[in-house]
């Protein structure tokens, strides 16, 4: 089965998707940042969100 891409529910809570650009938004709004400024602490630090958040000197919940 494949996703159903019109349904566009809260984005997953441990990883961030810099591909999907509603969930790119999301955690923008999330840590405050810019879209590039997200893309460059996905790029040194991973995928998950925890990691993203402390390159960004930013709280985890």
């Amino acid at each position: 089965m494949t996703d159903d891409l019109t349904k566009r529910g809260p984005p997953d809570q441990r990883r961030i998707n810099v591909n999907e650009p509603w969930e790119v938004k999301a955690w923008c709004d999330k840590f405050g940042v810019t879209e590039a400024e997200l893309r460059a602490a996905v790029k040194v630090a991973g995928v998950m969100a925890k990691d993203v958040a402390k390159q960004l000197g930013k709280p985890y919940p």
